[in-house]
């Protein structure tokens, strides 16, 4: 057990309480608790009346990097660390490693988006990189329980505010890089250099994966790399599209490969063949790693396609301008008749990518339903003004009940038709006001499916 605590309710007796100031709670009122609960010492930065020993320090936050590097990232030193980064792509890529290296009769875990999974355990997380003090406790239950691997999405947030501090990757990353989290960035270039960070984490001789045909991939060649795409080390070659399948031909060292995937799209092309070559990466030969990949699938949520009737619902988690065009485009590169796309924009973010993302989905679409998609404390209203902003297309309606929404367009869904709904992928929940409220458009789409189809 880690000896340190950042959240008063979790202490246990022994344990040292850290005082951390956060966003909207603040460590230090809860000292009293963390006493009553065990604590027997407290680490602040101001001074505070205690039955127990009291550190005061410039910053509590930078003490717990300290002290977790010291103390406990040597005993990670034998698992070997995975890191993707980029806007999009890092939740299938990590899932497909985590998949495949499955397959490969090795003890693997997957941390991100849609959980902590190791062995049989599986763990809600609230953040695409946790805080440091619980990617510490989650890394350790691993190592504990044999874990030899653990593929790890890396968020721009978690490098730029160092929550990875002192872990150490075999194998980093990158995706690509698209217009997303500028309420934090402000710039794509804060942006970029925060994802470039994840070079400064990788082992002595460590490798970076890269994909070369992203504009921002140059950045990431430098050092010890190889990279994927039509130019690239991993050199794709052709891409075949089915309905529910991809046969992709590439060449590495001369070599040329055939596979077939249970996965659909180009951006997808680009999810597997990342995962390949970060797997090639770790010693693993591509043959092998190829007689597995016809046994993986996307992770919920991720171009997850529903049968309905003679047309198909795809639930899908793009949630920016780019992820938004590429899942639109993948749809109308396959057989179809009309392409519908449900899809809103968070509250409480990045408000210049929703005209965007909504003169993206009505110019390339044949219908659109723009709908909430956690509009947290902003006013739904609002949030759709941003969205329909100069917006000269005329294919679209606004429907603000998600449900509503949806089953507006699978009723509207005629023969070899895609119904896109787009924004939330795997999340089961909507957050209106601080209230989440369960929420899951997979179930949805079944549940309306089954009683009207």
């Amino acid at each position: 057990m880690i000896k340190y605590e950042t959240d008063s309710r979790l202490v246990k007796n022994g344990q040292i309480f850290i005082a951390i100031k956060g966003y909207t709670v603040d460590g230090h009122d809860y000292i009293d608790v963390a006493v009553e609960n065990g604590a027997t010492s407290i680490i602040a930065e101001r001074n505070v009346e205690a039955s127990v020993p009291v550190l005061v320090v410039p910053s509590t936050e930078e003490y717990l990097k300290r002290v977790l590097t010291k103390e406990y990232s040597p005993l990670l030193k034998d698992i070997k660390l995975i890191g993707v980064t980029g806007t999009n792509g890092k939740t299938t890529t990590c899932y497909l490693i985590y998949q495949l290296l499955k397959k490969l009769s090795k003890k693997v875990g997957y941390l991100g988006t849609i959980g902590f999974y190791y062995n049989d355990t599986e763990i809600e997380l609230n953040n695409t990189t946790p805080d440091i003090l619980t990617l510490y406790k989650l890394l350790l239950e691993a190592k504990n329980n044999d874990v030899e691997y653990i593929v790890m999405e890396i968020s721009s947030h978690a490098l730029e505010l160092e929550r990875i501090a002192g872990l150490k990757f075999v194998t980093g990353a990158f995706t690509n890089l698209s217009q997303d989290h500028l309420d934090f960035h402000e710039t794509m270039d804060n942006y970029l250099k925060s994802k470039l960070k994840i070079k400064n984490y990788l082992t002595e001789d460590g490798i970076v994966v890269v994909n070369g045909d992203d504009s921002a991939g140059k950045a990431f060649q430098t050092g010890n790399h190889v990279t994927i795409g039509t130019n690239g080390n991993y050199k794709i070659l052709n891409c075949d599209y089915y309905q529910d399948s991809t046969v992709i031909d590439f060449i590495f060292d001369n070599q040329s490969y055939k596979v077939k995937i249970n996965l659909i799209s180009c951006f997808n092309v680009y999810n597997y063949m990342m995962s390949l070559a970060i797997i090639h990466s770790l010693g693993f030969g591509l043959d092998k790693i190829i007689n597995q990949s016809g046994h993986i699938y996307p992770p919920k949520g991720r171009c997850e396609s529903i049968k309905v009737g003679n047309s198909f619902a795809v639930v899908d988690y793009a949630h920016t301008p780019d992820a938004v065009e590429k899942v639109i485009k993948a749809h109308l590169e396959l057989e179809h008749n009309r392409v519908i796309t449900i899809v809103g924009c968070g509250g409480d973010r990045d408000p210049k990518k929703r005209p965007l993302m909504g003169n993206i989905a009505t110019s390339l679409s044949d219908y659109v339903i723009f709908t909430n998609d956690n509009p947290r404390t902003e006013d739904p209203e609002k949030i759709m003004d941003d969205i329909v902003k100069d917006n000269t297309n005329t294919n679209y309606e606004i429907i603000f009940d998600r449900k509503d929404a949806i089953e507006k367009g699978l009723a509207m869904l005629s023969d070899k038709d895609f119904l896109l709904i787009l924004g939330k992928g795997h999340e089961d929940y909507q957050i209106i006001g601080h209230e989440k409220i369960y929420f899951d458009d997979a179930e949805v789409v079944r549940n309306f499916s089954k009683n009207n189809f």
